[in-house]
This record gives C-alpha cells, structure tokens and sequence, in this order.
C-alpha cells in the first residue's frame, strides 16, 4: 500500500527537524564547541551543563526517530523548548528571534 502525500510531507518535515537539532543543536554541545559554551554563558547557564543538554537532545531525537517512541520525544522535546524559551525570555533576549524560537520549530 502507497503512503500519501501527507504522509511523505509529514516524513520529510520530521527528517529536517531532526538534522537540524543534531547539527545546529546537539553537535556543538557534544563537540565541545566554545560557541555552545559562549551562548550558554549569555544565558547565566554554568557551562557543565552543555554536554548534558547536548545528550537530551540527541537521546530525544533518536527517540523521535524511532517511530514507536515518537509521540513520547514530541511531548519530551516541548518540555525542553518550553524551558529554553523561559530561559531566554528571564535573559531578556529580543522576542521574535530568540525567545520564540523553539514555537517555530
């Protein structure tokens, strides 16, 4: 039986959400990269929590990509948005560009 086109669309939009959290959010963290340490540091965060946020994220999206356990990583992964946007919003980042964010995603 052919999936339909809502189903590829559906597909494909799930694909790009999960490449760009691994490379625009999970790799920096995992790789130690200054930048996740810079922004973290912006945020008030210590910066012993970069490596851990870096783990949740890549364990959610594994968890997201597989397909049984992916209505539980969707729920988990609005936990962390919601908690990146309050920390951005304390931070009193510019509204529109960094503290909605995780709502456009």
């Amino acid at each position: 039986m052919k999936a339909s086109a809502s189903v590829w669309v559906g597909r494909v939009l799930s694909g790009l959400f999960a490449l760009f959290i691994l490379g625009a959010s999970a790799a920096p963290k995992l790789m130690g990269m200054p930048i996740a340490d810079e922004i973290m540091a912006q945020l008030a965060w210590p910066p012993g929590y970069v490596f851990g946020i870096g783990v949740l994220e890549l364990t959610l999206t594994v968890l997201y990509i597989y397909r049984p356990t992916s209505v539980l990583a969707a729920v988990l992964f609005m936990g962390l948005f919601g908690g990146a946007m309050a920390t951005n919003l304390r931070a009193d980042q510019p509204l529109f560009s960094h503290t909605l964010f995780s709502v456009y995603l």
